[in-house]
């Protein structure tokens, strides 16, 4: 595969640009509690989180994290496969520390993984460094994540298969002027191992007129390298608004070419309110062993029916508020409580329903709306 995002490269670094603006000072000590819920395409899932992050002396800072994903799934894989809908919980735990001197931010977080069929273990080390008088700061970081794939089924003790994971990152952020920023980041991502999901099937025709269709298992490489760019610009307007754009391009060795696009608007009212509207757009290509519908069984050394490797777009609407109160306790610096919601469609272009009536490879494409919710509240100590 020839990979056209380095057609980007050029121009995206002489924009000096990263989706998170890092600055050399430590995190700020807070406690966050979060509650988080996906609902959409039959799948909902939700979950609480908290994080704490307290300072040690004036150059280290220890954060804790621990979330759950409680997930109930009567998907459209599930549905086809005749299966009952299943529920099942993730939790996630990882600790970071950063150490701080003079320009410079080391970073180290190590992350566990844990549900009934998958289990993962994540390390991750990073670097960033203030200069040219703290108008441009350089971030560089390494993630390693050994994973475990199960399954969850009667007599499936013995299934085990391990994936590897590798990830870099260089990010650069630039203040051009007292009221715009741009960021840029550089990500690449490899894996190694068993990368197709147990539980899903492809189908084939059963006869060279396609008069029906049966199942089998999904086969994917053993390899995947991805590599993604985005840019961002944040421009400050009066009142303390801003309004922000980005795009973000992806492209990996499965042929898989990806495009989002997102702009948004942050409204601060009066002291303690903050509003934020924001319209994102991603558009995608599908794999090169994907297919709706295979024309015999073993059509091709690799085979991929799953949704996400497809031709798709989707569009996502998006609201938060944000109240702060506190200021005046003397308990507390602040705190802030906080509500997000995401409106989320998917068009399906080359993946069929098969729960509808229709010719075999004639059925109704699939599309369906998802809603993500978070809302949160956020103390500083």
């Amino acid at each position: 595969m020839k990979f056209t995002i380095w057609r980007f490269f050029p121009v995206l670094l002489l924009l000096f640009a990263t989706l998170e603006l890092q600055a050399a000072v430590l995190p700020e000590e807070r406690f966050d509690l979060l509650y988080h819920k996906y609902d959409g395409g039959g799948v909902t899932i939700d979950g609480p989180s908290f994080l704490v992050r307290k300072n040690l002396g004036d150059s280290v800072s220890v954060g804790l994290n621990h979330y759950v994903d409680n997930v109930t799934s009567a998907s459209i894989d599930v549905e086809v496969s005749g299966a009952s809908e299943y529920t099942e919980e993730r939790t996630e735990n990882s600790i970071s520390v950063d150490f701080l001197r003079q320009k410079t931010t080391m970073s180290a977080a190590y992350t566990v993984s844990d549900e009934n069929d998958f289990d993962a273990n994540t390390l991750s080390l990073g670097i960033s460094q203030d200069m040219f008088g703290d108008l441009t700061t350089v971030s560089m970081s390494f993630a390693i994540g050994d994973n475990t794939v199960g399954l969850n089924l009667d007599g499936s003790e013995d299934f085990q298969e391990d994936t590897k994971v590798r990830s870099y990152r260089l990010g650069v952020s630039q203040v051009l002027t007292k009221n715009m920023v741009m960021a840029f980041t550089f990500e690449t991502i490899t894996d190694d191992g068993y990368l197709n999901n147990p539980y899903r099937s492809v189908r084939y025709c059963n006869d060279p007129a396609c008069t029906g269709f049966s199942f089998q298992q999904e086969v994917y490489p053993e390899t995947r390298t991805s590599t993604a760019m985005a840019l961002r610009v944040n421009y400050f307007l009066q009142q303390r608004a801003a309004i922000y754009a980005g795009i973000r391009v992806f492209e990996d060795t499965w042929d898989i070419d990806a495009t989002t696009y997102e702009v948004g608007y942050t409204l601060p009212y009066q002291d303690e309110w903050i509003f934020e509207a924001s319209f994102r757009f991603h558009d995608q290509t599908k794999a090169e062993f994907y297919s709706d519908l295979f024309p015999s069984v073993n059509a091709q050394n690799y085979l991929a029916r799953d949704k996400e490797l497809s031709t798709f777009t989707s569009t996502t609407l998006g609201f938060g508020a944000s109240y702060e109160f506190g200021r005046s306790w003397s308990q507390i610096e602040r705190g802030s409580l906080n509500l997000q919601m995401d409106w989320i469609d998917f068009d399906y272009d080359d993946f069929r329903d098969l729960t509808a009536s229709g010719p075999v490879g004639g059925e109704p494409l699939y599309s369906f709306d998802a809603t993500v919710t978070r809302l949160f509240a956020s103390i500083w100590f």
